[in-house]
């Protein structure tokens, strides 16, 4: 079971660069879980380390983010949304085919965001176009560092979790003939 990005929109309060004075702020940022109660769970732990104790956040949107694959790179503090246009062809119809899909790439600039866009992109086998790079509003992207067992006994309390219904039991007496016992 793989874990899926979710973009997570947090209010709060961040001092501004330009003034020195704290300011309110709703950004988002991207964490990778297998719920949604996991992704508004490890963005409160992870946005927690960056705040003081007596500051909250308050968790405004949680939506699942439509990026086939993120790509950080180092030395670089921003992340660019790249749209990449999977060609194939047809040979039922005899027509190319177009495949969209978004990478979520970290660059300081667009020609940098092309330049990683395409160094990920060196060892596809297909044809693909680039058809956008555009700079995304993501501030950060906290994906989930563990070893195989830790996701694991992750998936496995999630499954506990989502399977875990009390089980009522039934007085025989209530039951009609034509019922059948599972």
């Amino acid at each position: 079971m793989s874990a899926i990005w979710y973009e997570c929109k947090v209010k709060y309060r961040k001092l501004d660069e330009a003034s020195g004075m704290l300011k309110v702020k709703t950004e988002p940022f991207l964490v990778d879980a297998i719920s949604y109660t996991e992704a508004e769970s490890r963005i409160t732990q992870e946005m927690s380390a960056y705040l003081s104790d007596s500051e909250e956040i308050k968790i405004t949107n949680i939506k699942v983010a439509n990026y086939a694959e993120i790509h950080p790179f180092e030395n670089s503090d921003r992340w660019f949304k790249s749209k990449i246009s999977l060609i194939a062809f047809d040979e039922e119809s005899g027509k190319e085919r177009k495949t969209n899909q978004y990478l979520l790439v970290q660059a300081n600039d667009v020609k940098e965001a092309y330049e990683n866009t395409v160094s990920v992109m060196k060892d596809t086998m297909g044809d693909y176009t680039i058809p956008a790079i555009t700079e995304s509003p993501i501030m950060d992207v906290f994906p989930y560092f563990s070893g195989e067992e830790d996701d694991l006994e992750r998936i496995q309390k999630f499954t506990e979790l989502k399977y875990s219904v009390p089980v009522l039991e039934v007085d025989d007496s209530l039951k009609s003939e034509n019922e059948v016992t599972v």
